[in-house]
Order: C-alpha cells, then sequence, then structure tokens
C-alpha cells in the first residue's frame, strides 16, 4: 500500500496514536464549512430554473446552462485549486475559494438578464474548495479514522442537500429567488469567518513529490472512475425519484423533502454497519456491499406501483451512497499522501462533477427516449458491472 505521507507531527491538530479533540473539532469545522455553503447553493436549485425561463435572453439552453455551468466551472478547477492547496496551504486556498463564491452569488442575486445569471452560477462555481477542505481532512486525521471524518463531511453535505429542498421553496416566497442568492452569499461569508477564526493554520504540506499533475492521477484513477460513476447514478437518479414520489405519494414538489428528509437520517443505518465492517475486517467486502445496496435500491424503483418499495429502494440507495462517498476520499487521501494530496483530491472531486454532468445528460436523454424505466435500468446495469469489478479486484483489507 502506498505510504499515508509524512508523519503527522507535521501537521498541528494530527496525533499519532489516534484523532484528538483537536482533530475532531477541525473535521467538526470543516464539515459546517462546507454544509453552509452547500446549504446556500442547493436552496436555489428547485426554483432555478422557474426563475432563468423569466429573465430578458432567456432561452432552454440558457436556462440549461444557468442550471449546470456550475458544475462545469467546479470541475475545471477542482485541480488547480487542489494543488494550489499543495504549495501554499490549505487555508488561503479554502478563504479565497469561499470569496470567489460570495462574489459570484451576489453577481447572480443582481443579474438582470439570464447572461448575468449564468455568469454569476460560472464563478459561484470557480470557488471550487472541495479538494482543499477534504486534503485538509486527510491532513488532521489519522489513516484509521480518516473514513469516519469523512463520513462526518459526508453526512454535512447531504443534510444541507436535503434541508435546502425543504427550506428553498418556502424561503424563496419570502424573498424572492434573487433574495435566496443574497441569502447564499451571507452564508458564504458566515463560512469564511468559520475558517478564519476556527480553522488552525497546519504547517506547509509536504513539498510535492510530483511536477506535473498528471503524475498524480495513476494511482487514484480507480477511485475517480468509481466516483464518477457513483454521481452519474446520483444525478440520474433525480431525474426519476421526483416523478416517482409525485406518482405513488402524490406530493407536489414543494414537499419532496420530507421524503428525503427522513430517507438520508435512515441511511445512516445502512451506512454505519459498512463503515464499521471496512474498519474491522474487509474494505473490499464493505464496498462490494455498498454497491450491491445502490443496485438494488434503484432496482426496487421498478417494482410495482407503491410507496413501501420507492421508500426501501431509496433508503438502500442512500445508505450505499453515502458509504461510498465517505469511503473513496479516504483512500485517495491515503494513497496521495500529504505532499499531494491537494492535488489527488483535485482529480477526485473532478471525477464527482463530471458525474454529475454525465448522469445528467444520459439520463436526460434516456429519460426522453424511453422513459423512467429505461434510466433504471441503465443505472442497475451500470451498478452491476460496478460490482463486478470490485467483487474482482485486489483491494483487500486495506488497513
Amino acid at each position: 500500500m502506498d505510504s499515508p505521507g509524512t508523519p503527522a507531527t507535521r501537521h498541528e491538530d494530527t496525533a499519532s496514536s489516534g484523532p484528538s479533540s483537536t482533530a475532531w473539532g477541525g473535521v467538526g469545522t470543516l464539515a459546517s464549512v462546507l454544509g453552509l455553503r452547500m446549504l446556500g447553493l442547493f436552496m436555489v436549485l428547485p426554483v432555478l430554473a422557474l426563475y432563468a425561463e423569466r429573465l430578458p435572453g432567456a432561452t432552454p439552453l440558457m436556462v440549461g446552462l444557468a442550471l449546470g455551468i456550475y458544475g462545469l466551472t467546479q470541475a475545471g478547477l477542482q485541480i488547480p485549486m487542489g494543488r494550489l492547496s499543495d504549495r501554499i496551504g490549505r487555508k488561503p486556498v479554502i478563504i479565497f475559494g469561499l470569496l470567489v463564491f460570495v462574489l459570484g452569488s451576489i453577481l447572480a442575486a443582481l443579474a438582470d438578464s439570464a447572461a448575468w445569471l449564468v455568469a454569476g452560477r460560472a464563478l459561484q462555481g470557480a470557488g471550487a474548495i472541495s479538494a482543499a477542505v477534504t486534503a485538509l481532512v486527510g491532513d488532521i486525521t489519522t489513516p484509521a479514522r480518516r473514513t469516519r471524518a469523512m463520513a462526518v463531511i459526508g453526512i454535512s453535505i447531504g443534510m444541507a442537500f436535503m434541508l435546502a429542498f425543504i427550506v428553498g421553496p418556502v424561503l424563496s416566497a419570502w424573498v424572492g429567488v434573487a433574495g435566496l442568492f443574497w441569502v447564499t452569499a451571507a452564508l458564504g461569508v458566515g463560512s469564511m469567518l468559520v475558517v478564519m477564526v476556527f480553522v488552525k493554520s497546519p504547517a506547509l504540506p509536504a513539498a510535492p513529490k510530483t511536477t506535473n499533475f498528471w503524475a498524480a492521477l495513476p494511482s487514484v484513477a480507480p477511485e475517480v472512475a468509481m466516483v464518477l460513476v457513483l454521481h452519474a447514478l446520483l444525478t440520474a437518479a433525480f431525474l426519476v425519484v421526483p416523478q416517482l414520489i409525485v406518482a405513488r405519494l402524490d406530493l407536489p414538489a414543494a414537499q419532496h423533502g420530507w421524503v428525503y428528509l427522513p430517507v438520508m437520517l435512515g441511511s445512516v443505518l445502512v451506512m454505519g454497519p459498512l463503515i464499521l465492517l471496512q474498519e474491522r475486517l474487509s474494505r473490499r467486502l464493505a464496498l462490494v456491499l455498498a454497491v450491491l445496496f445502490i443496485g438494488a435500491g434503484m432496482a426496487a424503483w421498478l417494482l410495482p406501483d407503491g410507496k413501501w418499495p420507492l421508500y426501501v429502494g431509496l433508503l438502500l440507495f442512500f445508505g450505499g451512497f453515502n458509504f461510498v462517498e465517505a469511503h473513496l476520499p479516504a483512500r485517495v487521501s491515503l494513497k496521495a499522501g500529504d505532499g499531494d494530496r491537494g492535488t489527488a483530491m483535485g482529480w477526485y472531486a473532478t471525477g464527482q462533477f463530471l458525474g454529475a454532468f454525465v448522469g445528467g445528460g444520459a439520463g436526460g436523454w434516456l429519460l426522453g427516449l424511453a422513459g423512467n424505466e429505461a434510466v433504471a435500468y441503465a443505472g442497475i446495469a451500470a451498478a452491476a458491472v460496478w460490482l463486478v469489478l470490485v467483487t474482482k479486484g485486489g483491494h483487500g483489507r486495506e488497513s
């Protein structure tokens, strides 16, 4: 196995015998930063398309760009921002990225045309801090507990997502969509203050072991490929699931958050045992089970109409998804080590956002071609191929 990096003494918050309370406090702080940022970002998603199509210069293409351009700029800048954090430190990059995100939110709030809204969303995405934040989590935690730390980050983002789908439509009725962008900017400023005050500045990472960012890819390519598939499946799922909720539960879109919230809470009951299994017995077995749950969850959506197959399917899907979402960045962090961790996490985050683009594009094409069932069957097929490859792989216990 690749070395986890330089000794833990390089970082103020890391203890060799296990994560200190300071380290776990740092993880909690970083989770709150990403959670606040994502809450502000996700709140606009349920209402953005209806808002954008009323702006001057709006066309279907411009509305689509307003929704998707964020992911494109995120994917394009994760590697440079992660690489920069390897060279100058994590905290300055995180603060700069949050500042760019705030400026993009303000631009979107002031937008008086579809073109300016697209520009604001693109600038929001340019504040690409995911690689630097997850690299910092790797810096301040020990290898044995890194998956748990990543799980905390993943849960905070997941809960922000679910809360946003409840709060966004309600809040937009009071302050409008432009007002939501101002709230987003305020949350970004709050995140900056949290980082400045509560996040300690660890020593600069070790000098990068590679002089070319491409050189960091081969060792983490399996994880990048897996997270691309994972987020493609997630994005495609959100093309299908809202329609199933309307059809089977007779709930309007504004109330869908009340379905997602208990599902996310219940998914912890699936994810928790998988984390314990990977820590105490076999990481490969835990990953195999998680991929199996993802595929089984999508298969449950094809069962005859009824709310319980839908709920069970969502529980399995998100339980498996949340475990893999926590498991993969921990593996990337271990493989990369301190010197190249930011660059490696940049590749990983790029895979995430490209996966969302692929899932949305391919899923939308299949949905228009043959309906919900085609999207679900394609997702099951992708999960089955993934399952075979993981089962035949040689990841082993990976202590």
